[in-house]
Parts: structure tokens; sequence; C-alpha cells
């Protein structure tokens, strides 16, 4: 499993590391979203395969950033991390906020996925030289608001905010505060609160942060971070009693830190009617996509429900109530388990009851996370064959265990033919794969007349089967 850690101050440098050259141009891939809103998305980061990989928690689930690369990281490598985190805690991956330039990594990896873009997900991005200069036509409104602003405060003047303007930082706020239009909405009050703990990070580098002044009195701030050619803009704030402000930070800010910049991303606007016309009236060069991918897996697009296989001499079926003593009775047998590579009785948690194993069964598939086969001789179960860790790319594990007393007849290979073949041309995955303990010879002999030999380690033997 990944050791994931929650994103604090401390790992800034280390995310940074990351951030600061990526190129996925959208306001999640950076320190600043990741700690301005830790409360609510819950991040934790780690390091696989020379790229930075963050959890989040949506909905009461993990979703996961697509991978950052460093300068030697390998993508696939992390993704393939991800979903085998995933499949280890018996979850379907969802890879989130993903950029236009790698959605079509995902489309080609995942056979089958769901995907959407939501609206009011997407950020604004902006051409740095339009905001610098607001040319045009187009920007005539923006022009004007400034020329407002100048003529009431011709004296006016915007500087780059350090930790030494925490006082005059702190009587923003209040002046801020009497006139905020929004004190009543919950939300808002919620990113206020974020906004002010963003801005007690002045003294770290990794943020940029600016303000215009009217004399003395700080009435406009905004704080941002660079991340490749794009300026990402967390925070602007300005005192409404201060007509054209708003533009005339805009302006100031990008003239001030945008050099080398392609783009100004001002985040998305939160389904807020004020913010989307807001934002929509300076004129984005684009509003840029977050994809969500939630693969999903061969079971749950073609098996509505565990079919009957028929074999020369058995049927493999789905488990019912009248198998279980049967059942508990294969599962239970330690000796004979011990090649098995799972841990039963330790899987589950809790103590063993009558039902336990039937229940993880029947729960597994109504997930469809796994098939369990009961493998019938003469309609009594004398063992199983187990689809199961499907990576939703188009491969699924198989496992087969006869009871003792049937052990050296073939059935065990004759049940585990009929699962794989059933994966492979009905279930329609590309691959069926199986591992055997190196000592266990007998296992060893079954695969070998089934499949072939993929591989090995200091415990396994690996084998496939492909279509």
């Amino acid at each position: 499993m990944i050791p994931f850690k929650p994103v604090t101050k401390r790992d800034g440098g280390r995310l940074r590391r990351y951030y600061q050259t990526c190129k996925y141009e959208l306001c999640e891939y950076s320190l600043g979203t990741k700690l301005m809103w830790r409360d609510v998305l819950h991040p934790a980061w780690a390091e696989v395969a020379g790229c930075l990989v963050i959890r989040n928690t949506h909905n009461g689930r993990w979703v996961f950033d697509y991978p950052v690369p460093g300068p030697e990281g390998d993508e696939d490598a992390a993704l393939a991390a991800i979903e085998a985190d995933c499949l280890a805690q018996g979850v379907l991956p969802a890879i989130t906020v993903v950029p236009e330039q790698k959605a079509p990594v995902l489309l080609s990896r995942y056979p089958y996925v769901h995907v959407s873009d939501i609206r009011t997900w997407r950020d604004y991005l902006y051409y740095r030289e339009d905001l610098a200069a607001f040319a045009g036509r187009r920007y005539s409104g923006q022009r004007n608001h400034i020329k407002k602003f100048r003529k009431q405060w011709p004296d006016a003047a915007f500087r780059r905010l350090t930790a030494e303007d925490r006082e005059a930082v702190d009587r923003f706020w209040l002046d801020y505060a009497a006139e905020f239009p929004k004190g009543d909405n919950a939300k808002a009050q919620d990113e206020l609160r974020y906004a002010k703990r963003m801005l007690t990070l002045l003294d770290k580098p990794w943020f940029i942060a600016g303000g215009m002044f009217d004399g003395e009195k700080l009435i406009a701030l905004s704080l941002a971070e660079r991340c490749g050619e794009t300026l990402i803009i967390h925070i602007e704030k300005a005192l409404y009693s201060y007509t054209g402000v708003y533009p005339t930070l805009v302006q100031a800010f990008v003239t001030a830190f945008g050099e080398g910049c392609r783009f100004v991303n001002r985040e998305d606007d939160a389904a807020d009617r004020g913010l989307r016309t807001s934002k929509l009236q300076y004129g984005p060069a684009k509003l840029a996509p977050k994809y969500c991918f939630e693969p999903q897996n061969e079971l749950l697009r073609h098996v509505p429900a565990i079919p009957e296989l028929r074999t020369e001499r058995l049927t493999l079926s789905a488990l019912t109530e009248a198998d279980i003593p049967a059942y508990n009775a294969l599962v239970l047998d330690a000796d004979r388990n011990r090649w098995w590579g799972y841990d039963d009785v330790g899987g589950l948690g809790g103590p063993v009851e009558e039902r336990s194993f039937f229940e993880v069964a029947r729960r597994d598939f109504a997930n469809r996370l796994a098939v369990n086969f009961a493998v019938r001789l003469d309609g009594k179960l004398i063992g199983e064959a187990v689809l199961y860790n499907f990576d939703c790319r188009g491969s699924a594990e198989l496992g087969c265990r006869i009871d003792r007393a049937y052990d050296g007849f073939g059935y065990g290979t004759e049940a585990f033919a009929a699962a794989a073949e059933w994966g492979l041309y009905q279930v329609h995955l590309s691959r069926v794969v199986a591992k055997c303990y190196k000592e266990n010879a007998a296992s060893y002999r079954m695969l070998s007349s089934c499949m072939r030999r993929s591989g090995e380690d200091e415990t396994f033997f690996y084998f496939e089967k492909l279509v």
C-alpha cells in the first residue's frame, strides 16, 4: 500500500519540487490549493516512481489527482501503484481533476470508464498579456473602471506583500469584514477563513503576494503561485467601497509577477453567479476542463449474476445457503490452505461466525469485486474458483482450491480452466493471471497445464493466459 501522509505546511518544500514545474495549468496542481482547502479535501501525499501522488477525499470517497512527475518520474508506474492501492482496499480507483492533455492517456488505459467534465469545476485561464494590458474593445469596461479608480485615488500604489505587512493585512481583514456582502453565506465564510489562514504564510517562498495601498491602508490583496508557465491566483480580495479596485489589482498583480507565464489561472467559479459573471467579463482564453475518470471493471459491465458453467465432470455456480457448512470446512482447513495465499480468517477483521465467509463472497460480488464459484461434483461443493483483483485494465487474477478428499483427480485443473475460459471469452477480459508458491509443486503442474509462465520472484511463480 502507498504510504500516504497528510499534507501540512511542513511538506511545502517537497510538494513545490513537483508543482513549480508542473504544466497541467489547473489550480489543483498547486501547493496553495492543497493547503487552503485541506480541511475540505483532506489531501494526503506520497512520492511514487518519481511522481507526486495526491489522494483527496470527495463526497466520502478517496479520489486521486493525476500523478505529477519529477525529472525522472514514471507516470505509468505511479498510476499502477494507485490502482494496486485501491485493489488492496477493495475499492475502484477514481482519478479526478485530470488535465486535458492527460485525458487520452486514461482513455487508452481503461477499457471501461465513466468520464465526466463538470462545468462548475472548470478553471478560468487567461492569457497573461491580456490581463496585463487590458487592450482592445472587449476590455473597455475594465479600462474604464481602472480610470475611475485612478481618478478618485491617484496616489494608490501596488507593491509586494511580505511578512512585515502582517499588521496591514490584519487591519485589511477587519475592514473587509465590515463590507463583506456574503456574511450569511456559510460557504463564503469558510472560504474567507481559509484565505485568512493562507495570508499568514507570507514568510514562505512558495507564494507571491501583492497589495494595493491607499496611503498606509491596504485596500486589496492577492496571493498566487507559479506552476510551470501558469500563474495561479489563489486569493483576490478587495474593499468594495473602492470602486474599480478589482481590475486595478488584477492588472497590477499580473504586470508585477506574471513575467515568463503564458496563462493566469483565476480558478473556478464554484457555481457562484456573481463570480461567473465577473470572470467571464475578463475574457478567458479558455475554461480549462477537469475530467473525472471512474474506471469500471468487466464484472460491472457484463455480469449481472453469477452464471452456471459446466465441464465434463463439474458444475461451477454461485454459492448458496445450503453450501455454508461445506464452504466453511473448505475455508477453515488451515493445513490445506497454507498455499492459498490469503488469510480468510484474518481478512474478516472480526470473529468467525457461521455465515462470515459466505457473506464476504456475496458482498464481493454485489460490489463487483470478485466472483466466487462453487465447484460442484454431482451437486456437492468440493472446492471453489475465485476470479478477483480486477484491475480495470482488462486483467483479473484466478485462484482455485479443492477439498482434500477430492485431491488428485484433476478437478482443480478442470475448474480452473473453465473459469479462465469464461473470464476471457464471456466476461471479455484480455488477460487472466495466477500465481503459486514455489514450494507448491501440485499447483505449479496445474497452472503449467493451462497457462503460460510469465515470471517469478523469491516467493511465487507467475502465470498468465491471454485472449
